[in-house]
């Protein structure tokens, strides 16, 4: 199930003239609104992860995904995890800066996501580094890692 940006006001839908002239916005955009979405195909197009992700679960914790198969299961798992839960989930962009080079670049993204489950809401304040690259079909994020920073999980959450 593709969760459609139309059922709900999201912060990544609104304007953001303080990023929008930054290298790599419109696909950290792209990236964030296709997991909000469980948009697993545009997300896969979008990534090449030659040396893989680490990226945070529902509960917060790290995951290391080394190869492209297991970065396909991870995304195809953790959709269906949080379709089977009824979850939404969101991010509002805190802070983005990025530098271009001819063939590489990378970005800084502060983020804070939310997990919504029933009534209750987890939020995650979340710093990522981006690395991207140049291809033949435009820029691909090549590696992906976030951390979690600080958390606000409510009590009876994941109950």
């Amino acid at each position: 199930m593709t969760i459609s940006t139309l059922d709900v006001h999201s912060p990544l839908d609104g304007p953001h003239p303080e990023y929008d002239d930054r290298p790599f916005f419109d696909q950290t955009l792209t990236l964030l609104r296709c997991v909000r979405g469980h948009d697993f195909e545009t997300l896969s197009n979008l990534c090449d992860d030659d040396f893989g992700i680490v990226d945070v679960d529902p509960s917060g914790a790290s995951v290391a995904i080394r190869t492209r198969t297991e970065w396909e299961h991870w995304f195809q798992q953790l959709f269906a995890q949080l379709d089977a839960l009824d979850a939404a989930t969101d991010s509002e962009i805190l802070d983005y800066v990025a530098i271009e080079g001819p063939t590489l670049g990378y970005s800084v993204l502060d983020f804070r996501q939310t997990l919504t489950v029933g009534e209750l809401t987890a939020t995650f304040d979340c710093l990522a580094t981006i690395i991207w690259k140049s291809t033949p079909d435009g820029w691909r994020e090549a590696r992906w890692h976030a951390s979690v920073i600080s958390t606000d999980i409510p009590d009876g959450f994941g109950a």
